[in-house]
């Protein structure tokens, strides 16, 4: 079975340092997968893609050093176990509300007795190696997105759930269903407090904590914070940046 780089990370004590694709096209993620991240996520649920381009993403990654993972729209198991045929060796699931929600999560991803999982690797099978399916269920990681007050009313025992690998906090959602509105880097207390009582749960259960971040700065503070699974922004809005800063410094010259 081929490693996981993500597992590998954890197991030296070091924290995942992500990429996060909302551009459907896999020339982006192969670059992605070549600029030096652990693993690249394809984004499902709210990157412009659908199935089939996540395929063809995926297969890009496999190309390169990175992880190829996937966050699915939602908790819906025949779409997660559709992304881990195709290869992805690590699943986010979004808004995961309930113990009930997070053990049907880990039960679309694991085989049985132990899951629900339907066997028919595919892709998964031809990048895993031939003892895929002796090893899957070790390697594949699983996160759940912390991101609504329900889910935060019930962090405790979601993170207490079997096989579920450790949570991911959303800040904007969470913002938002917190009242505050806040989008990138969070300043208001409550959604800080709010932050860190995920971190705080997580590691009680010896689980992971993941997290959006605005920049690699931000990323790097809640790496020192305690979070092991950071992502530095999306190829979107760092390609935006970019566009912008080199259209500005463009019109300068004729000042």
């Amino acid at each position: 079975m081929r490693n996981n780089n993500i597992r590998d990370m954890w197991a030296k004590g070091e924290a995942v340092v992500s990429a996060w694709l909302s551009i459907g096209n896999s020339y982006t993620a192969e670059i992605a997968g070549w600029a030096g991240y652990d693993c690249v996520l394809v984004d499902l649920q709210h990157g412009m893609t659908d199935i089939q381009t996540m395929i063809g993403m995926l297969q890009a990654i496999s190309s390169t050093p990175a992880t190829p993972i996937v966050r699915v729209p939602s908790c819906d198991a025949p779409v997660i176990m559709k992304a881990l045929d195709a290869g992805a060796f690590g699943i986010v699931c979004p808004m995961i509300n309930s113990v009930k929600e997070a053990e049907a999560f880990v039960a679309a991803t694991r085989y049985p007795p132990l899951g629900e999982r339907s066997f028919g690797p595919a892709r998964g099978l031809l990048y895993g190696g031939a003892d895929y399916f002796q090893h899957a269920d070790r390697s594949i990681v699983r996160l759940g997105m912390i991101e609504t007050l329900d889910g935060l009313n019930a962090l405790d025992e979601i993170c207490a759930v079997d096989g579920l690998d450790g949570i991911f906090v959303g800040p904007n959602d969470l913002g938002l269903a917190l009242g505050k509105g806040t989008l990138g880097d969070p300043t208001d207390e409550t959604v800080r407090e709010a932050i860190l009582r995920c971190l705080a749960s997580a590691k009680a259960h010896g689980k992971h904590a993941g997290i959006f971040c605005p920049s690699s700065s931000v990323a790097a503070r809640r790496s020192s914070e305690g979070f092991d699974f950071v992502v530095p922004n999306s190829e979107v809005n760092l390609l935006k940046s970019a566009l912008i800063a080199e259209a500005s410094g463009a019109r300068s010259i004729r000042n």
